[in-house]
């Protein structure tokens, strides 16, 4: 039984029954078994855990975790304390830095951001050790996709951000008029220099929320 500890229980309580995730969870068993599986299992659902329903200012959509060892703790785009920023983080920064004047993060732990209320949100919540997109269309896009559209429902506006044609592809479940979509390239070194550079997301994402009387984010890391 997932426990969440917040609203999400609640709004997700039928979800753990649905056949798509009794089949997904015994995949995963297998998987967990069998190979090296990234984040552990308790922190599959960290990003749920640590940014309430009710507390979401904004949503970070990421693809699928890190599949390096001590990368992936549940937490799209984020890494754990002492490891290394990976290169689409360390571009994530870069664009931190040109948009809001915050100076290069000694870590690349975001947890401060989700307990703000960003949901670090990845489309897909596990990895296998050194294969990227390796538990993708085993169930995690349909599970993802029901967050998206209970956040949909919500009368407080949201601020989404979508980089990456993944991410994007996640845009026609966000219907309500009242939030606010910002989309841009994937922060990898393949495709920051397309747009992602220059987006000014972050700033954008505070003025939102000013302008609705939310408490803007502290992007400090």
């Amino acid at each position: 039984m997932v426990s969440l500890g917040n609203e999400w229980d609640y709004i997700l309580k039928n979800e753990f029954d649905k056949e798509y995730y009794l089949k997904l969870r015994q995949f995963l068993k297998k998987e967990y078994a069998e190979h090296i599986i990234y984040p552990k299992a308790h922190n599959i659902f960290n990003a749920l855990r640590t940014t309430s329903y009710n507390d979401v200012k904004a949503v970070i959509l990421g693809q699928d975790p890190y599949h390096n060892p001590n990368q992936a703790h549940g937490l799209a785009f984020s890494v754990q304390k002492g490891t290394i920023a990976p290169p689409s983080l360390i571009n994530i920064f870069k664009e931190l830095q040109s948009d809001l004047g915050i100076e290069m993060p000694k870590t690349g732990d975001l947890s401060g951001w989700a307990k703000q209320g960003v949901l670090l949100l990845n489309a897909i919540l596990t990895v296998r050790h050194g294969a990227a997109l390796s538990h993708s269309k085993k169930g995690w896009e349909t599970f993802t996709d029901t967050v998206i559209s209970h956040l949909n429902e919500r009368e407080k506006p949201i601020v989404f951000l979508l980089w990456g044609r993944p991410a994007q592809q996640k845009q026609s479940l966000i219907t309500n008029k009242h939030h606010y979509i910002l989309t841009a390239p994937h922060p990898s070194p393949l495709s920051a220099f397309s747009g992602f550079f220059g987006c000014k997301h972050f700033s954008k994402t505070n003025n939102f929320l000013h302008q609705n009387n939310i408490e803007s984010i502290k992007w400090q890391v």
